[in-house]
């Protein structure tokens, strides 16, 4: 099954001349996703393994509460975006059957192809395209769950972001955001020695990395709070959002349904 790009994106000469953070770094915004590319075109062949070491294999009790709490159902039609690897890709194909639908996306080429090609290995072949969450390239009212793990912290615009992916959600249904958030306070030491001091050496050993595991440390305290995105997402159209705080904080799971 090939990757299928969506159609480019022209913005205006204002958004231009914008800047965002890229980590704890000011860029133009035209130019994060392509810095965002980079970094994980550099670690995709060693994403998974680094995913195990860094959290001590947290990251798949994480990913399996978040497929507890979607909750679906046999033929339902789900989009998974920023789905990189396919982890949640495919737990969701095993809960929709034969009868529904998971179309696995992600911006980044490399990430996208690694996916394809486990997800193959092992007899799964999903919908798979290359597309900017911003500009998704699906009709409204066409699905009945929304998920992106570890990929919104990645993204300029995520209020336009959340918009699109409210306008894809048939009424009633459901976004998952499953992404790392604001840790308890008494655990905020511990977690900003670990996330500045061994992420980069482990990312510099294992992957040969250690720039873009610095990166994945400051773009998590660049990226809203739990409350903040809780709001991001209630300005984005749902009618009710929750959130569930898992490991003191240090991942979260927001829910938001569609009015």
């Amino acid at each position: 099954m090939g990757l299928y790009p969506c159609s480019p994106v022209i913005r205006s000469s204002i958004a231009n001349m914008s800047s965002t953070h890229f980590g704890f770094q000011s860029v133009d915004e035209r130019d994060k996703a392509r810095h965002v590319r980079g970094v994980f075109d550099s670690v995709a062949s060693k994403y998974d393994i680094m995913n195990d070491l860094m959290s001590g294999g947290l990251h798949r009790a994480w990913k399996a509460y978040t497929v507890l709490v979607a909750n679906l159902k046999e033929g339902q039609q789900v989009l998974d975006i920023a789905g990189g690897t396919g982890d949640l890709a495919r737990a969701f194909a095993r809960k929709v059957g034969k009868t529904g639908r998971v179309v696995h996306t992600d911006i980044n080429e490399a990430m996208l192809r690694t996916g394809r090609d486990r997800l193959l290995n092992e007899g799964l072949a999903l919908p798979t395209l290359v597309c900017d969450a911003e500009k998704l390239p699906f009709p409204s009212d066409r699905f009945d769950l929304v998920s992106v793990a570890f990929g919104l912290r990645n993204m300029t615009h995520k209020d336009q972001a959340l918009l699109e992916m409210n306008r894809v959600l048939k009424p009633g249904g459901k976004l998952l955001v499953l992404e790392f958030s604001k840790v308890a306070q008494p655990l905020s030491k511990v977690y900003d020695w670990y996330s500045f001091k061994v992420l980069p050496k482990l990312g510099s050993l294992v992957a040969g990395d250690e720039g873009s595991y610095r990166y994945l440390a400051e773009s998590i305290r660049m990226h809203p709070g739990q409350d903040e995105l809780k709001l991001l997402m209630k300005q984005a159209g749902f009618g009710h959002v929750d959130y569930h705080n898992m490991t003191g904080g240090v991942v979260a799971v927001h829910v938001g349904i569609k009015c």
